[in-house]
């Protein structure tokens, strides 16, 4: 096996570890770490939750003193700064290792080159860039918000056919089959937040958190923050959305009885600032919009979103059901086009996961 394609193979393994933490580690990035040693794996580890080791740590612990001359692979380059644990780069110092194979460089400004340079200064040699590709899509959300300060965002729609979302009264339990609303939880479980409107709340009475995960215990979920935009304070305090009130944030008008049950109000603000605001305020990264046509138009008409996920179920609600978007376009050179990244079938449904382009037909 050439050396580029024993990186490549112990760099997997690293990522296969880095996603056990995919649904606890926000706001803190999903890291794994392997270490080699004469073609053996003599350490692993993963970042499992915010203010427990890094994954660098855990894989040093199980390699002991066979660490030195040793070969580490890590998905995310090692952080260089004192938080609520040292830095990693400084522990792989410690340990003597003989070379560190980074998957993606770190965007944060407490790290960014600064973890590579502290393993360099002391004689390791570093190689970035093995699966990169594969390793940025665990933390989507992380980079782009370390390096543009605006989170990762994806809108969820479901529809028929024909495009539509709801029956003209607002029913719309249920469209897609239980395979796909299951697929929806996993969107959820890697969100730091759903975003949705005040009118989707009143007529679903939703609650938009995790209930369930496939082979994962929902108490090591770090369940997502349900944001509601609420301009003019309709929200009753009745909703089931307010059962666990300190996961809920509110846009619109101050409430004092809402501050009484623990809810975070927001100041009414475009949606661009909003989004910002999660990021830069909150260390929410990864956003999910759950909401309907209007709330899901105006967020694409704004070129706010990174990815589509739409969920189509093989039925037909006819012309008087609500469609699934409502901006208004006279031309065609108006539209909103998409890339398609995949496709999957979901029992009878299937689930397009798109990305808008900038292509003019």
């Amino acid at each position: 096996m050439s050396e580029l394609k024993q990186d490549q193979y112990w760099m997997q393994q690293a990522i296969e570890l880095a996603k056990r933490g995919l649904y606890s580690t926000k706001p803190n990035p999903n890291v794994g770490c392997v270490i080699v040693k004469d073609d053996q794996l003599i350490g692993e580890g993963f970042h499992p939750k915010a203010g427990q080791p890094h994954a660098e740590v855990f894989a040093l612990r199980q390699a002991g003193e066979q660490a030195q001359g040793a070969t580490a692979y890590v998905t995310l380059e090692p952080c260089a700064h004192y938080g609520r644990t040292p830095p990693c780069a400084e522990a792989l110092v410690k340990a003597q290792v003989k070379k560190v194979v980074v998957a993606c460089p770190d965007p944060n400004p407490l790290v960014a080159g600064k973890g590579v340079q502290i393993l360099k200064n002391a004689g390791i040699e570093v190689e970035i860039g093995i699966c990169e590709d594969l390793a940025a899509k665990l933390n989507q959300g992380f980079l782009k918000a370390m390096s543009t300060g605006m989170p990762y965002v994806r809108l969820k729609v479901a529809s028929s056919l024909d495009g539509r979302t709801a029956m003209a009264s607002g029913e719309s339990k249920w469209i897609t089959g239980s395979a796909a609303r299951q697929d929806v939880q996993h969107w959820r479980a890697i969100s730091g937040a759903v975003i949705t409107g005040i009118d989707t709340v009143i007529a679903d009475d939703c609650q938009l958190n995790v209930r369930s995960l496939h082979n994962i215990d929902i108490e090591t979920v770090a369940q997502p923050k349900r944001v509601i935009l609420d301009r003019r304070g309709r929200l009753p305090l009745t909703a089931k959305i307010l059962e666990n009130p300190e996961t809920v944030m509110v846009m619109g008008p101050y409430r004092q009885e809402l501050a009484d049950l623990g809810v975070i109000q927001l100041e009414i603000q475009p949606l661009k600032t909003l989004l910002q605001t999660l990021s830069k305020q909150y260390q929410i990264y990864d956003v999910l919009i759950e909401a309907g046509a209007t709330l899901s138009s105006a967020f694409l008409q704004e070129g706010l979103i990174d990815e589509m996920i739409s969920y189509v179920a093989p039925t037909l609600l006819g012309q008087s059901a609500r469609a699934m978007f409502n901006a208004d376009f006279e031309y065609m050179a108006q539209q909103l086009r998409f890339k398609l990244l995949d496709v999957t079938q979901l029992d009878q449904d299937i689930r397009l996961r798109l990305i808008p382009t900038q292509e003019k037909v």
